[in-house]
């Protein structure tokens, strides 16, 4: 059974502007994660961004000449991303659809050559439907078409909530919940981010189950905790240099865990 997820559309819904913001935030994890983007994408193809929101990664990659199909569980997003590939001028490289990322039967008309999943699975608490929706990104890929996935850390996300939402400690219920289970306690919807915080031993066992071959999996706001401010206000080769280290430690073993975001790369073989 599939879980209920039109809250999680409802929340992407409300909050277009902080989506359209959000990479902005979190540089590190952007600059980070088009490092392995350069790394593995083809030079050339087809692209299916499925989470691809207000266009993030989207827009960019119609600029560098892919055709991108971009999908968003939220019409909302989907709409601010279709303006900005028009302002952009770029209607001809980029095709959108409102869709579960568990069910593409509207977009199987095509195989790609490469699917980014940047986001759906953290939303997918039941691990059902994580499979599923991985699944269905297998089936659209083409034989040695990659795939990169996105997910957030249960225990990279601590600095972010004691920063931002500290008094989150008292509700000791919740908190063993997510550490134990990686979810809030069943029956808990609150309207706000519900989500699914994974452990790294999951993820490539996740993907494998599914039939990917595992290249990479890594940490892409590796060290920094909830400290995007130092790294956002880095210019110029100090940035660079900043950037290039902490990219060749982002698949460091002790450190991978604490990054909130990690990012998984694999092939459809063939």
């Amino acid at each position: 059974m599939k879980d209920d997820i039109s809250d999680i559309q409802s929340y992407y819904d409300d909050a277009v502007e902080s989506e359209l913001v959000r990479l902005e935030r979190h540089q590190l994890e952007r600059d980070i994660t088009w490092r392995y983007l350069d790394r593995y994408l083809p030079p050339k193809g087809a692209i299916l961004d499925i989470g691809a929101a207000t266009g993030g990664y989207t827009l960019e990659l119609a600029k560098r000449r892919y055709t991108v199909t971009a999908a968003d569980l939220s019409s909302n997003l989907i709409e601010l991303c279709q303006r900005r590939v028009s302002e952009e001028e770029l209607e001809k490289s980029v095709r959108f659809f409102v869709a579960d990322a568990r069910d593409l039967s509207d977009i199987k008309d095509d195989t790609f050559d490469a699917v980014l999943l940047m986001g759906p699975l953290y939303h997918l608490i039941l691990e059902g439907d994580r499979k599923t929706a991985l699944r269905e990104a297998f089936d659209l890929l083409k034989p040695g078409g990659a795939i990169f996935s996105s997910f957030i850390s249960r225990y990279g996300i601590l600095g972010d909530v004691m920063k931002n939402i500290p008094q989150w400690i008292e509700n000791q219920s919740e908190v063993r919940s997510i550490m134990e289970q990686g979810r809030d306690p069943d029956g808990m919807h609150g309207g706000g981010f519900r989500g699914y915080f994974t452990t790294i031993s999951e993820i490539a066992t996740l993907h494998e189950e599914v039939g990917f071959k595992t290249l990479v999996v890594a940490g892409v706001e590796p060290a920094i905790s909830a400290d995007d401010e130092s790294y956002n206000k880095l210019e110029g080769e100090r940035r660079k240099l900043w950037l290039d280290l902490l990219y060749e430690i982002s698949t460091e073993e002790s450190i991978i865990a604490a990054s909130r975001h990690l990012l998984y790369i694999g092939t459809k073989p063939g």
